[in-house]
């Protein structure tokens, strides 16, 4: 019986070429998955910042409707009319003027 020859399994080596594209391609994925945290931390932020503002927007809309309403309730007629008649003067239809906003 013949002996056969075992051949020697090589095992394949990587070029120095292929070593720096892997590594290469690891750090950029590494360096992608700290850009994505990070960068969704600061979206987060600002979304945060944003619902504040527009808290702050609604808290000051609904002081300017206030200060409205208080506006129109010292202008009607009735408050007008007593003003009149406690500084003493007199009601004249003929003066007064209508300004529909």
């Amino acid at each position: 019986m013949p002996i056969k020859k075992i051949k020697k399994v090589r095992k394949a080596r990587l070029t120095p070429f292929e070593k720096t594209l892997y590594s290469t391609g690891f750090v950029c994925l590494i360096a992608l998955f700290v850009l994505e945290i990070f960068v969704g931390a600061k979206v987060s932020n600002m979304k945060l910042n944003i619902e504040k503002v527009n808290f702050k927007i609604e808290t000051q809309q609904k002081k300017n409707e206030s200060l409205t309403m208080q506006v129109n309730e010292l202008t009607s007629y009735e408050n007008v009319s007593n003003a009149i008649k406690d500084m003493g003067l007199a009601y004249n239809n003929e003066n007064i003027v209508i300004i529909n906003r």
